[in-house]
């Protein structure tokens, strides 16, 4: 009796696994169905995955190497959340070289830091003086210096990236960063008036000038000028303004910033080297993070924060150990997973998968450049299982609806297998 209840129990295990084969079977062909829809001359690579259990439940060309566009972004705020810790700040910082504030004079200079804090507005410049006021101080003997010394001075990526030919321009990238590096000013065009944007040409020299004239504004006179420099160790801090990792990384992702994702490359160059924010920092800490998770690094590099040069190369496999690691990183994990757009809900996935079946939830990083185009994030059901998907393409015919369509197809054939197969 026993041998015969041993034998039905293999059978059933037999029987089970050979079923869970079999689905999985299905949803492949499903998968390579939708994907037969694409022009044969696209070049796709496709990862899904389950972490939990390791399994892979699809794979295509998940070793070719692919542009990323601005999937490049995970790499970044990945990096970063890692090697600063989710309770990093990055700051703006005044200081003076005078000790003794009684009187109403600060006899020496003013100094304004930039330590990466690349979201620092007027407004709070406008913070920064009333606290002067509020000290009680009506006159500067010396200067107002202004220090982007936390990064070096090269600001356009075209300057740091040899042969760059992407075309998408961004104000300058400093340590020190007012108002995203540029002025928008409402101008009279024949008939009409019209805005028009100026980039900082100087972003130490340019929030300088702006610094003193508001500070003369509110009655603070200075005797000095206005000029960039850099602080001395013997200052005295006046006030400060800082943005949280956590809300960083959240707009980088959420919204896919591209300025923003190159202050905070050259912020994880500076951290990591405990130098200046570089290009050269920048690059050596990623690549650090990618051998020290033993993510597959082969066809892997990143140039840039953003994801906009077409030399930054990754694979499928990389990206899946990417958030495979961040997946397994108890600390960090919620602060990066709530950083990602939320299918239906917010940033650039707002307007994608509403379809999804009850229970179903996609959060995840898009990329998009021309004829290039990504998704890359965690699927998660019900019963909190959870699958990385990464979907690249790069394509000659077609558009980037097209294609995002394909992309939302496989996620929600992917969401109504699991649906019907909880055992997986």
């Amino acid at each position: 009796m026993i041998r015969i209840i041993l034998t039905l129990l293999f059978v059933f295990i037999g029987l089970s696994d050979f079923n869970l084969a079999s689905s999985k079977e299905k949803l492949n062909e499903q998968i390579s169905a939708i994907l037969s829809k694409i022009p044969s001359d696209t070049k796709a690579a496709i990862l899904i995955y389950n972490p939990l259990n390791q399994d892979t439940i699809f794979a295509q060309n998940v070793f070719t190497p692919m542009i990323p566009a601005s999937i490049t972004k995970i790499f970044t705020t990945a990096t970063a959340l890692s090697l600063m810790g989710r309770e990093f700040q990055l700051s703006t910082i005044l200081f003076t070289d005078d000790d003794n504030l009684k009187d109403g004079i600060i006899n020496g200079n003013l100094y304004l830091k930039g330590f990466g804090n690349s979201t620092f507005t007027s407004e709070d410049l406008m913070n920064f003086i009333s606290k002067l006021k509020t000290i009680g101080i009506k006159e500067i003997t010396g200067s107002i210096i202004v220090d982007d010394t936390y990064f070096d001075n090269i600001y356009f990526r075209e300057d740091w990236i040899e042969n760059e030919r992407a075309n998408v321009k961004l104000p300058p990238i400093s340590a020190l960063v007012l108002d995203r590096n540029k002025t928008t000013t409402l101008r009279k065009k024949g008939r009409r008036r019209i805005y028009v944007t100026e980039y900082f040409k100087n972003p130490p020299l340019n929030i300088a000038q702006k610094f003193k004239v508001m500070i003369e504004e509110n009655n603070i006179s200075v005797k000095g000028s206005a000029k960039s420099g850099i602080t001395p160790d013997n200052v005295i801090e006046l006030a400060q303004a800082s943005v949280p990792i956590s809300d960083l990384i959240s707009m980088i992702n959420k919204h896919s910033d591209n300025f923003l994702g190159e202050c905070l490359f050259k912020a994880i160059g500076a951290f990591y080297s405990g130098k200046q924010g570089n290009s050269f920092y920048s690059q050596q800490a990623i690549q650090e993070f990618i051998k020290k998770n033993n993510i597959y690094s082969v066809n892997t590099e990143i140039v840039d924060g953003s994801g906009i040069s077409r030399f930054d190369q990754i694979t499928a496999a990389s990206v899946n150990g990417v958030l495979e690691t961040m997946y397994f990183d108890l600390r960090n994990f919620e602060t990066f997973y709530n950083s990602l757009s939320y299918a239906g809900a917010d940033g650039t996935l707002r307007n994608r998968l509403s379809e999804l079946p009850e229970g179903f939830t996609f959060k995840g990083k898009t990329g998009t450049l021309n004829s290039v185009i990504g998704l890359s994030g965690y699927l998660t059901s019900k019963d909190k299982d959870d699958f990385v998907v990464t979907i690249l393409f790069e394509f000659n015919r077609g558009s980037w609806n097209y294609y995002r369509d394909i992309q939302d197809e496989i996620i929600l054939a992917l969401a109504n297998w699991k649906k019907e197969n909880p055992e997986f």
